[in-house]
């Protein structure tokens, strides 16, 4: 009898596995087991698939997958931990589901779906020393990697890895990059950096959390405008609500020197406002106020607990940023509350644009001046037109995003956010210069605000400039540590504009696939990079997703790269030349 070959082949291997698994099943079977499989059918499953990767085996509490490439392997890693991260963000500490994941490189044995050999063995080793929640690769995988991925690591030496014949290299990826794949390790500044912790509602009614969440957001918005400050955007602050965090490892997740925290209480026509600022690095107060006011006096405190801080801090501040900042209060509260409850709802209830619409309208009707009424309609349906634009319903919503956004700035010229809201209709309309203007006011008024600089990233990436787009998106990043997924999307965008192909995938591969037009880019990269194969592979999946659209199969016929580059309209010609060639490289019909 003559025995088969063994098939061999040079793989990355992950290895993950539940960190206290045991404790978990004794605390609660039942309940770690719903919750283990609802993590592998939600995030790793899904995780691995998009990333390229294939699951080989599992068990109860790990899988080992096999990806095509390093890059592939430890971006997956990465965006998994980083993913996990925000998902215990809620969760009871003795409750929450960690993994260690291991990646390494190495000759493995195939037999039919399953994968052997030390390949294989290094990985689970690997695994086995990294830290909760962290990721260890061999030095092998680190060599390979290079500057591919913008990680950095920590060189740990040679060590004796259990039933391993040979010492191993290990290298551990630092725990503060593992959020920020894209983001360029940004030095801060000689100027202060600031979180503002969401203020905890001690009113007693779980009704008025968007009112101290609205008092947060307003005092994260108006310290933003100062220039001799940086400010943690509010969706990385509003991570820790409702967890109790020590201020220095706030400041070292964040990046920031200082942090500010406080409470709000309103009872009747009172309200009580607490504030202190504290010192991250030495945990000192350096200031605290409490205020005791009539609730028609909110904006006043507002504005004096920011100059209070500006004052404390910043140094050399323009004359001009102070006047700004005492911005223009609605005249009736009762529009201000509408406001407030529209903003919750766009950031709290999986961005509900039609009720927050409907309390911007009621805001805008009970105070016709108010300008962020109009500006946050403007908002509403501009994420409208975006969700709805490769389907080619978009237009009629950035019609009334134009006219909402037009309304605003006549009411207030420095609502940043009207701003943007008007640039993308302009963008859209081919009204290149004037949606160029519109970016440039929304940052010179808010140059700390990082949706305004992540849209920019997408809009100048449109107009030509690629490594402009790029550092607008480096810096929204900075300032938004814990940035949405939409962020990158956008990046990858830019740095393909750039053609900065390497970054732009290490991007593009942390996109979830609902961004259909990231997939086109995707395939697009991948074209450049001269990997044909994984590019056509890209492009055939965007275009089965496209046709499964309402209508999808007739914009498929019409063709697919007008589409796209009307859905992505470059102002310079070889722009569109640049991406449709890479369109046709992948094989994406014209």
């Amino acid at each position: 009898m003559v025995e088969s070959a063994v098939q061999r082949r040079l793989a990355a291997i992950l290895a993950a596995d539940v960190v206290g698994y045991s404790r978990l099943m004794g605390h609660d079977e039942m309940g770690t087991l719903t919750t283990l499989r609802a993590l592998r059918a939600e995030l790793v499953d899904p995780k691995i698939a998009e990333h390229m990767g294939r699951i080989f085996k599992a068990t109860g509490d790990g899988v080992l997958a096999e990806f095509p490439s390093v890059v592939n392997a430890v971006a997956c890693a990465v965006d998994i931990q980083r993913r996990l991260e925000a998902r215990n963000a809620d969760m009871p500490e003795d409750r929450a589901i960690r993994l260690r994941i291991g990646v390494n490189l190495g000759d493995v044995i195939v037999e039919g779906e399953d994968i052997f050999g030390d390949g294989v063995n290094i990985a689970a080793r690997l695994e086995s020393v990294a830290p909760a929640g962290g990721i260890a690769v061999s030095g092998t995988v680190r060599d390979h990697l290079g500057n591919r991925l913008d990680l950095q690591f920590e060189d740990m030496g040679e060590q004796a890895l259990k039933n391993i014949e040979q010492l191993v290299r290990v290298c551990r990826v630092r725990p503060a990059d593992t959020s920020a794949l894209v983001r360029r390790a940004l030095s801060l500044p000689d100027k202060p950096w600031v979180a503002v912790l969401p203020f905890v509602n001690m009113s007693g009614d779980p009704e008025q959390e968007y009112f101290s969440d609205g008092i947060t957001e307003d005092i994260i918005t108006e310290l933003s405008r100062f220039r001799s400050l940086s400010v943690i955007a509010r969706n990385s602050s509003f991570t820790y609500k409702g967890r109790t965090m020590k201020i220095p490892d706030v400041a070292r997740d964040l990046g920031v020197t200082y942090v500010l925290e406080g409470s709000v209480r309103r009872a009747g026509n009172r309200l009580r406002i607490t504030a202190q600022l504290i010192d991250a690095e030495t945990g000192s107060h350096i200031w605290a106020e409490r205020y005791d006011r009539e609730i028609a006096d909110m904006f006043a405190v507002q504005d004096e607990i920011t100059q209070r801080i500006v004052g404390m801090l910043a140094v050399g501040l323009e004359d001009d940023s102070l006047e700004r900042a005492k911005r223009k209060h609605p005249e009736n509260l009762i529009a201000y509350d509408h406001w407030l409850r529209g903003k919750h709802l766009l950031w709290t209830v999986g961005q509900n644009n039609l009720e927050a619409r409907q309390h911007f309208e009621k805001a805008a009707a009970t105070d016709p001046s108010f300008s962020r009424a109009y500006s946050g309609l403007a908002v509403t349906y501009q994420m409208e037109a975006l969700d709805l634009l490769i389907a080619a319903e978009g237009r009629g919503a950035y019609d009334m995003a134009f006219d909402c956004a037009k309304r605003a700035l006549a009411l207030d010229e420095a609502d940043y956010q009207a701003h943007i809201a008007l640039a993308w209709p302009c963008l859209y309309r081919g009204d290149y210069e004037r949606m160029k203007k519109h970016v440039d006011r929304a940052i010179m008024f808010n140059p700390n605000d990082a949706d305004s600089l992540a849209n920019a990233s997408y809009m100048l990436a449109m107009y030509g400039e690629g490594e402009k787009a790029v550092a607008c998106g480096e810096a929204a990043m900075r300032l938004n540590p814990r940035y949405p997924d939409w962020y990158i999307a956008f990046q990858a965008t830019a740095l393909f504009t750039a053609r900065r192909y390497p970054e732009a995938l290490a991007a593009r591969i942390r996109v979830p696939d609902y961004f259909i037009d990231s997939t086109f880019f995707g395939a697009a990269i991948l074209a450049k990079l001269d990997r044909l194969a994984e590019a056509k592979l890209w492009a055939e999946k965007a275009v089965a997703r496209l046709k499964a659209r309402p209508g999808g199969i007739e914009q498929a016929a019409k063709g697919c790269i007008q589409l796209l580059l009307d859905n992505n309209p470059f102002r310079r010609q070889e722009d569109r030349d640049h991406f449709a060639e890479a369109m046709r490289m992948a094989g994406v019909p014209g």
